[in-house]
């Protein structure tokens, strides 16, 4: 199908993107457009004004300042992958994009339009969940930073006002020596996961010091598996606290069946999903 028309806004300037987003009422910002021209095209979204925010080189970039790992949201997939920075400082981002959709998506698709599209068949969520990460959220009465545990509310549902524009993402640097992993499960290359988890973990010794385990796609909205975190705290990582940890995530899942699978097989597919991100991560921290 072909959209309707639309009056098209190239803005070089984050002001005036959001001049523009105040001024025009009907309008929709416009990222990579993998998730929103389709909606155009099938007439499930019909903006009347469309802001592309291509054009705006402050929305682009990747830096480490005071700690943190700062990403304009506007930045492809693409160069996350090609970020020295990224791969070194903050590897579990590096592999979460790696198995995002495939290399014609991750170089238009951006973190910034996969993170404000809310969808809990994305993968950047759950990895900014884990990362603790922060996003800064631009509109006409200025900037406000909101933690991304809490930002995701339901199915394409967040803490973004129609009026602001997400454009910046802040990740804590991970402590030296710890190990990380995001494991998916999905049936093809370039498909939504089935269930998928990102973990990020510190050891002591043999035990473990501090973990942040976050799941994809098996609830309304990316999940942060506080229970399966407490159950492994101070405890060394084997059969029993594993499959405790596996059956605390699972006990939050609420998927919805699809061609992916019914709802018990997703929830099974969490629960291994972990075990093994939880594995792979304890074989790359430094305790």
């Amino acid at each position: 199908m072909i959209p309707p028309s639309f009056e098209y806004h190239a803005p070089r300037s984050i002001g005036e993107a959001v001049s523009l987003l105040a001024r025009l009422g009907d309008a929709r910002l416009l990222a990579g457009g993998h998730s929103l021209l389709p909606m155009m095209k099938l007439r499930f979204a019909q903006p009347e004004h469309l802001i592309d925010l291509g054009r705006i080189a402050d929305l682009r970039g990747i830096r480490e300042e005071g700690g943190s790992l700062l990403i304009g949201a506007m930045t492809t997939e693409a160069e996350l992958l090609a970020s020295s920075l990224v791969r070194n400082r903050v590897p579990l981002l590096a592999e979460g994009a790696a198995s995002i959709a495939d290399p014609q998506v991750r170089y238009k698709g951006t973190i910034g339009g996969d993170i404000s599209h809310g969808d809990p068949g994305n993968d950047h969520p759950a990895l900014m969940i884990a990362l603790d990460a922060s996003f800064v959220l631009t509109g006409a009465k200025g900037q406000r930073t909101v933690k991304a545990d809490g930002y995701f509310l339901g199915l394409y549902s967040t803490q973004l006002a129609p009026d602001e524009i997400l454009t910046q993402i802040r990740i804590p640097l991970p402590a030296a020596g710890s190990g990380w992993s995001y494991q998916k499960l999905k049936r093809k290359t370039g498909d939504f996961a089935t269930a998928a988890t990102a973990v990020l973990l510190e050891m002591k010794g043999a035990n473990v010091a501090r973990v942040a385990i976050a799941l994809t796609n098996v609830a309304p909205t990316a999940l942060k598996a506080r229970a399966a975190e407490a159950a492994l705290i101070g405890k060394p990582l084997n059969e029993a606290s594993l499959s405790e940890a596996a059956r605390q995530a699972m006990s939050i899942c609420k998927p919805a069946a699809d061609q992916r699978g019914d709802a018990e097989y997703k929830i099974a597919m969490c629960g291994e999903m972990t075990r093994r991100a939880l594995l792979v991560a304890a074989a790359r921290a430094k305790g």
